[in-house]
């Protein structure tokens, strides 16, 4: 089964990130099957791009993206969307309000 999920690059204490389909029992910085994109944990916004059309074949063809990737895929679809740490919850603006 193919997975769609992250490949750590970059140095030590600067972690980066390509999003890859991948066979789900090859090695996290193993074996892939396509690039489909990037993540920096240092950047700021936009600190991914992703190429959806191709994302989308995989997903057809039965790819299960990773919870990581599939909250990135929701942004790349709708950029209007915050990342989940960006947003308040209800209890935190209750508590300011």
């Amino acid at each position: 089964m193919v997975k769609i999920r992250m490949r750590r690059t970059g140095c030590k204490n600067h972690a980066a990130y390509r999003i890859v389909a991948a066979d789900e029992r090859s090695p996290r910085d193993g074996k892939f099957l396509e690039i489909l994109g990037w993540y920096d944990t240092q950047m700021k916004d936009p600190n991914f791009k992703l190429d959806v059309e191709r994302v989308d074949w995989w997903m057809a063809h039965g790819a299960k993206p990773s919870t990581t990737v599939a909250s990135l895929i929701r942004r790349a679809k709708n950029p209007d969307l915050k990342p989940h740490h960006a947003r308040k919850s209800a209890k935190s603006a209750k508590k300011e309000g």
